[in-house]
């Protein structure tokens, strides 16, 4: 089942006033099951409102949005998706494995079956020696991860994801991407991830989606083979060559290899 379609998409904010932004036109995606796509492109080009409207924590002004076959609007109210922001956003007064159970509570699932599912996440996660602390006993990094673990923790079809390493150094940065990775390979979920960063793109990435400045459009989608990820995979002669087309996709220069959206 393709996990997100979006067709003919474009949103104005303000619409009709001297203030009005076009924040995407004619915009076209989709995301088969199991792929993991990122979005990249300047600031302001439309990749956070995209994921928005993925979400349905926005509405599209024309065009339709599909998750696992249903509307979005549809899709958000049976939590077929997980979402992670930047920030954590955990709740400090509840412990770690409180805070992953967050979703499931809200879904009235039984109290040990809550515990179970969100040790067990935090296992998948790397943190089940940390589930009786609370986050501010925690890195930013862990902190990160146990976001992840709540995002996962209602068996998402897909995950959303909005910068969610943007604030962290690089060798937790790098470190986390590839935890991500094992998790979503062992999870079969399909995920969307918005970064400002080419390497992080092309590593994490089956499809790379680049976007122009505003109003946002997609302008190339490039795909990147370069089999299970890896650190040698950050030296390889395929990984410069994918960072170098999606750089020149970047700046408007033709790429070699592309796939229409």
């Amino acid at each position: 089942m393709t996990a997100v379609s979006v067709q003919g998409v474009r949103k104005v904010f303000n619409a009709g006033r001297n203030d009005e932004v076009v924040a995407l036109s004619d915009v076209d995606l989709t995301v088969e099951s199991g792929q993991f796509v990122s979005l990249i492109g300047p600031s302001g080009c439309g990749k956070s409102t995209l994921l928005r409207l993925i979400a349905d924590l926005t509405a599209p002004t024309a065009g339709s949005v599909t998750v696992a076959g249903k509307p979005a609007r549809r899709a958000r109210l049976d939590q077929e998706y997980g979402i992670a922001f930047q920030q954590a956003g955990l709740f400090d007064w509840r412990t770690v494995r409180r805070n992953v159970e967050l979703p499931l509570e809200l879904r009235k699932i039984p109290r040990q079956r809550r515990r179970e599912r969100a040790d067990e996440m935090l296992a998948l996660v790397g943190l089940s020696d940390f589930a009786a602390h609370y986050p501010a006993q925690l890195s930013g990094g862990m902190q990160q991860r146990v976001a992840i673990a709540r995002a996962l923790a209602v068996h998402p079809k897909l995950l959303l994801m909005d910068e969610p390493f943007g604030a962290l150094d690089e060798m937790t940065r790098e470190r986390l991407q590839a935890e991500l990775l094992a998790v979503c390979a062992k999870t079969e979920t399909s995920t969307v991830f918005v970064t400002h960063s080419i390497p992080e793109a092309v590593f994490l990435s089956d499809l790379v989606v680049v976007m122009s400045a505003r109003p946002g459009r997609i302008t190339d989608v490039i795909p990147v083979d370069l089999g299970p990820r890896t650190e040698a995979t950050r030296q390889s002669a395929g990984f410069f060559t994918a960072v170098t087309k999606v750089r020149k996709a970047l700046r408007g220069t033709p790429t070699a290899v592309t796939a229409d959206t």
